[in-house]
């Protein structure tokens, strides 16, 4: 059975749409079949991450009846399937973020997972992406602005009974001034499912215009996606055996 889980934060700039681009990478290398949506259609961000700006078809057509929902698929060279949001500001107007979960239905036999990258916030296109939603995962930073919203962000999934599978810390420096994993629990009083440590592969990716899974697979970032998408699907962590002295400093090296 598809399932269709929704990536949200209550602020932007938390590395939300990084998360969907890797997550769905690393969940495509143990053989998932994944459709990963931009569901941000005021400002997306997904087709830039992966270099497909002016792809003709997108969710916005999608949104105006305009084209059935397969026909916004892009294949991209990594292997995910991914439905663009366009990039126009004409193209804005007479959308209807109700018509989403009815065009999400069309796919439910056509992926074992669909990963919605919502919009930050709480307006009516993360609404929608909630309400579309078998399973939520929040993504925030280790700063109080950061997890205070997403707070906010886990309050509404809860009033709308959606199942919550916990909260990825993205972007962790190990830093004094920065909250704490047991000080983020007891604010969000859910499970974090991941942390991202800060890693210069993710920037340089998104310049590559590919998922640093696939830029740099075994940084530091990298090797987390992986552990995460792992958690998701259920497989036991089989990367951890023990390394030789040379294999732990190449790793950390790269």
């Amino acid at each position: 059975m598809t399932r269709i889980i929704s990536v949200l934060s209550g602020k932007g700039g938390v590395g939300k749409t990084t998360l969907v681009s890797n997550l769905g990478a690393a969940l495509i290398k143990r053989g998932k079949n994944v459709i990963i949506i931009d569901g941000n259609v005021t400002t997306p961000n997904l087709s830039l991450h992966l270099g497909i700006p002016f792809y003709p078809v997108t969710l916005h057509d999608v949104l105006r009846d305009n084209v059935p929902i397969e026909s916004a698929i892009y294949n991209h060279h990594t292997g995910l399937r991914v439905i663009p949001a366009s990039l126009s500001v004409e193209a804005l107007k007479n959308l209807n973020m109700d018509k989403l979960e009815k065009a999400l239905s069309n796919l439910l036999d056509k992926a074992d997972i669909i990963i919605v990258d919502a919009a930050a916030g709480l307006g009516k296109e993360a609404l929608a992406a909630i309400s579309v939603a078998d399973e939520l995962i929040v993504i925030t930073n280790p700063e109080l602005p950061a997890v205070a919203d997403a707070l906010k962000t886990i309050k509404i999934a809860q009033d709308n009974k959606t199942k919550i599978l916990g909260v990825v810390i993205n972007r962790v420096k190990g830093l004094k001034h920065e909250l704490s994993m047991s000080e983020i629990k007891s604010i969000l009083e859910v499970p974090i499912i991941s942390i991202i440590p800060e890693d210069l592969a993710v920037p340089r990716s998104i310049a590559k215009k590919t998922p640093v899974v696939h830029h740099k697979p075994r940084s530091r970032s990298s090797v987390e996606f992986r552990r995460l998408a792992l958690k998701i699907v259920g497989d036991p962590w089989t990367e951890v055996k023990k390394k030789s002295f040379l294999e732990r400093l190449f790793f950390w090296l790269t």
